[in-house]
């Protein structure tokens, strides 16, 4: 019997199955700051010349890369500056918390853009053993070696993403039977928008924790950058709710 993450006809499948393109009303956002400036109709490296995705984008993997980079550096730059306690501590009820998820996503990456796809990663069970033990760093656990982690799970994946065919059909054994068959191209959009999702949930946390805000190092695009304008505008925005409450008849 062969691996149980063995790609299904190995690792010269034929280009069937679904296309790497993108639509191009997807192509015109691309992150531009962090991987290039957008001229006559393809990314260019910042000097204006060269190919900012690794020689990837005519296939559309170049844009699925940049934007996953974008998530995993935002994700990241949200623990930047804080204490221990705090990128540790679940900050929501169903405890939610910073390290938790750059760990989950490590797991993520391993998964799907590896073992599923005949590539495993070393030394990184998933799905993790119990405890939800993949959304949480034990005490004994730094947090470099976790970051470490993800750093290594996104080369892999990077790896992984470079060396197969975009219709190559890997098997995920942990979907229910019947729906375990998913392409390299399914997996990373799969990975990019769980990695988006989470580099979100980073952000509402971190600003809960001590305002800070942003959507990458660099580059806030926030509306407003002065923090008294900042405070005036979502006073503005409470008054505005509590007056359409209160129109509708609800709780003020």
């Amino acid at each position: 019997m062969g691996h149980p993450y063995a790609l299904s006809g190995g690792l010269g499948v034929p280009l069937s199955g679904r296309a790497w393109g993108c639509p191009s009303s997807a192509r015109l956002g691309v992150p531009l700051r962090w991987y290039g400036r957008w001229q006559g109709g393809r990314v260019t490296g910042d000097d204006g010349g060269g190919d900012a995705h690794g020689g990837l984008q005519d296939d559309g993997r170049g844009d699925l890369l940049a934007y996953l980079r974008d998530g995993r550096a935002a994700l990241v730059w949200k623990l930047e500056g804080l204490a221990e306690l705090d990128v540790r501590r679940p900050l929501t009820p169903t405890g939610t918390n910073l390290l938790g998820l750059v760990k989950h996503l490590a797991h993520v990456e391993a998964g799907y853009l590896g073992g599923a796809l005949g590539r495993p990663f070393p030394d990184l069970p998933w799905p993790p053993r119990a405890d939800d033990a993949d959304l949480w760093a034990r005490a004994d656990e730094p947090r470099e070696a976790v970051l470490d982690l993800y750093r290594r799970a996104q080369e892999h994946a990077e790896a992984t993403v470079a060396a197969l065919p975009p219709g190559a059909v890997g098997e995920v054994p942990w979907w229910p039977p019947g729906r375990r068959r998913a392409t390299v191209h399914h997996l990373l959009v799969r990975v990019l928008t769980d990695t988006q999702r989470h580099a979100g949930q980073a952000d509402v946390l971190r600003e809960g924790l001590d305002g800070a805000a942003g959507l990458l190092p660099g580059t806030s695009s926030l509306a407003e950058e002065d923090p008294g304008r900042r405070a005036a505008y979502r006073d503005r925005l409470e008054a505005v709710a509590r007056d359409a409450a209160r129109r509708a008849g609800g709780r003020v």
